[in-house]
């Protein structure tokens, strides 16, 4: 006979294991920072890692992949997207090929990418008519976009891949009908992080803050800071995300967001020349508030991989993270560009195989 103690410890039991089934099991890649150095499970990235003299230990090697669950939910737009086999957009296909290229991009070294929650330009630079962000207006989740941005971080976790997550982009912005609800997709996104247990995931508030694009001032360079300093107030067990934001090409951040922020984003666009690299490095480390701490460039759209000195080489001789920034121009194929939609994850042009290479001659392709 079942004593009532029984039927007890049966019911706490079923209900202890209900609750654990709606939490996550902890994923297995952890970043952290040290000084100037990122650590991926305890480990500087690249350990022990040189390249002609340069310390390659403690980067980021990354590229800008922001359209890894886009979507248009723009009817009139969406069109513009159709893959050229099937004249049709789908973005199930595009995350499932972006999941499946994730391997071939750690096989060269990569270690680090950044996806956008509201993507990028689909045409490489500006934005029109079409409507991509995975938030209501009031800023809260859309669960479509929730469960594609889930496939991409549960296999960049299996990789040990560095994830720089974006929230918001000028051009969708202004999709958010008030500043609460900015700061409600602020607050969703990061919980949405912390409760399915990524520690893999630094968090870019938003893309190019200086843009004059955008809407709600709180994106904007004088209070951006506010929300990289709620971002550090939000944790799970003692956990919190690391945090930042960027600025348009060739801009120095400003004190702010320097004295804010856990890491520095730089953008190379309109840094034309390797000597203005180094220039736009140095004047960084300059800024009131900055401390040893790691300066990544997560969007160049300069390249000449060939050449001796280029801005990828002349980040890595100032110990500065460095990221490929690589769109569709006018009249190119499919296969070029990884922000212009439909993309070709692949490594299939001349452009992407030239920034692969480099990866791998930097950093042995090894993490």
């Amino acid at each position: 006979m079942k004593t009532p103690h029984y039927f007890t410890l049966t019911l706490i039991i079923t209900c202890l294991t209900g609750f654990l089934a709606t939490q996550s099991i902890a994923q297995n890649t952890v970043v952290t920072i040290k000084g100037e150095a990122f650590y991926v499970n305890g480990k500087p990235t690249y350990e022990g890692r040189t390249w002609k003299g340069n310390k390659i230990e403690g980067l980021l090697m990354n590229s800008r992949m922001v359209q890894g669950i886009f979507d248009d939910l723009n009817p009139e737009t969406r069109k513009l997207f159709g893959y050229p086999d099937t004249g049709e957009w789908d973005p199930d296909r595009n995350t499932a090929e972006f999941v499946a290229a994730m391997d071939e991009w750690k096989s060269y070294g990569m270690n680090a990418f950044t996806i956008n929650m509201q993507g990028g330009s689909p045409t490489g630079y500006g934005n029109k008519e079409w409507y991509n962000s995975p938030f209501h207006p009031d800023g809260e989740l859309r669960p479509a976009y929730m469960d594609r941005l889930k496939r991409v971080l549960d296999k960049a976790d299996d990789l040990e891949m560095v994830v720089m997550l974006g929230i918001f982009y000028f051009g969708q912005d202004q999709n958010l009908e008030n500043e609460q609800a900015v700061i409600n997709a602020v607050k969703n996104t990061v919980n949405w992080v912390l409760k399915e247990g990524y520690r893999n995931v630094l968090i870019e508030v938003n893309n190019e803050c200086n843009v004059k694009a955008y809407v709600h001032e709180i994106l904007m360079p004088d209070r951006v800071h506010e929300l990289i300093e709620l971002v550090k107030t939000m944790e799970s067990n003692g956990y919190r995300l690391l945090v930042s934001t960027s600025y348009g090409g060739n801009t120095v951040p400003n004190p702010n967001v320097v004295k804010a922020s856990d890491y520095i984003l730089i953008h190379g666009n309109g840094v034309n020349t390797p000597e203005k690299m180094e220039t736009l490095i140095k004047n960084t480390r300059k800024v009131e508030g900055y401390r040893p701490m790691p300066v990544v460039v997560n969007e160049d759209d300069h390249y000449d991989f060939d050449k001796e000195r280029n801005n990828f080489t002349v980040a890595v001789e100032h110990y500065v993270s460095w990221g490929f920034f690589d769109y569709r121009r006018d009249g190119e194929p499919y296969e070029e560009g990884y922000q212009s939609v439909p993309v070709d994850w692949g490594i299939n042009s001349e452009r992407k195989q030239g920034f692969f290479d480099l990866v791998k001659e930097i950093t042995g392709g090894k993490f």
